[in-house]
């Protein structure tokens, strides 16, 4: 779920074509929630196959990354490791939550309420170990490379583009930027249109660009304060301040310069202050990893998604024709990124 500073942010707003030839660093699970909840029927059932097992991560995983590479986008998966201690409640909230979302589902349903069983469909979403494994043997046939993390995905995302082996960190949170990620993008695995709650109206949602630096400055803060500001609000690690959004946050941490001093002006307390903020300043992450992107293996897809999970010849045919086609601005063939 991450931080919620959207609102404070700066974003620039670019065209597919403008990532061409970059290399993302896509924050794995925070993508496949994104497929899970997006990819689903009318009724908010997520696609199945015939044995009953959930199919829309691979729909997602496939036709979006094929579009993604065909046009020149060279993405790279970054999955979680072991979660920080600190992170167990927040992960107790969530499973929480996507049961208790499961059951209005139920509900929702039963009464005929269309919109609202879709909308609780989506928040009950949930990643399993199959999902996960069956994501990456996908990833392997489709020659995409993926990097386990030792802890936080974004973390380590943001080290690789601050290492230079990633142009961007690709994820829909704003966590990669507290962890130090110079450049992210958003809205890389949405559907290009999205439904405003409670309307039958849509909305253009284009990929979005945030650079680290610019926002300081526009910010008039260092890094350190946005952490800060993030702990007002509320972080994945600690709750936040009653009645503190974003806006009263980066007003509070400029006025006193730090997230210690606000608490002593506010008579708050953050448990656990100095290793949240240490872990965001310094996450684990692994260095040891490569990026080798590899011709797809044809017949291990459709061997993996048609024979085994249903999907029609035809189009996973289609998909894998985009990945051995262009792959966009000053890329004749997929042999020039091997």
């Amino acid at each position: 779920m991450g931080v919620d500073l959207g609102d404070l942010l700066q974003k620039k707003t670019v065209g597919i074509p403008d990532l061409s030839s970059k290399i993302i660093a896509i924050d794995a699970y925070n993508t496949l929630y994104q497929f899970l909840s997006i990819i689903r029927q009318r009724d908010g059932t997520p696609l199945k196959d015939s044995k009953g097992n959930i199919t829309s991560h691979l729909s997602g995983l496939l036709y979006r990354m094929s579009s993604l590479m065909e046009a020149g986008i060279k993405p790279v998966f970054v999955f979680d490791g072991k979660p920080p201690e600190m992170k167990s409640r927040t992960i107790e909230k969530r499973v929480e939550a996507r049961e208790s979302a499961k059951v209005k589902w139920t509900q929702a349903q039963e009464a005929g309420l269309a919109e609202e069983a879709y909308k609780y469909a989506q928040a009950s979403s949930r990643i399993d170990a199959t999902i996960v494994e069956d994501s990456r043997k996908l990833l392997t046939a489709m020659g995409i490379p993926f990097v386990d993390a030792p802890s936080e995905g974004e973390a380590q995302a943001a080290y690789m583009v601050t290492k230079g082996d990633a142009h961007y960190a690709g994820s829909q949170d704003y966590d990669s930027l507290l962890f130090g990620a110079p450049r992210v993008v958003r809205n890389l695995t949405v559907s290009g249109k999205r439904k405003m709650p409670k309307k039958n109206l849509y909305v253009d949602v284009n990929p979005e660009v945030m650079e680290l630096e610019g926002i300081l400055a526009g910010l008039g803060v260092t890094r350190e304060q946005l952490i800060d500001i993030a702990l007002c609000v509320g972080t994945d690690y600690n709750e936040g301040l009653t009645n503190i959004g974003p806006k009263k946050a980066l007003k509070l941490v400029k006025e006193h310069g730090s997230i210690e001093k606000v608490l002593a002006s506010t008579g708050s307390e953050i448990p656990d202050l100095d290793s949240i903020k240490d872990f965001f300043m310094n996450p684990p992450v692994t260095k040891d990893y490569g990026l080798n992107w590899k011709k797809p293996k044809t017949e291990y897809v459709l061997e993996l998604l048609c024979d085994e999970h249903d999907f029609s010849r035809e189009r996973v045919s289609k998909a894998l024709e985009k990945l051995e086609s262009s792959s966009g601005k000053g890329q004749k063939t997929l042999d020039n990124w091997f």
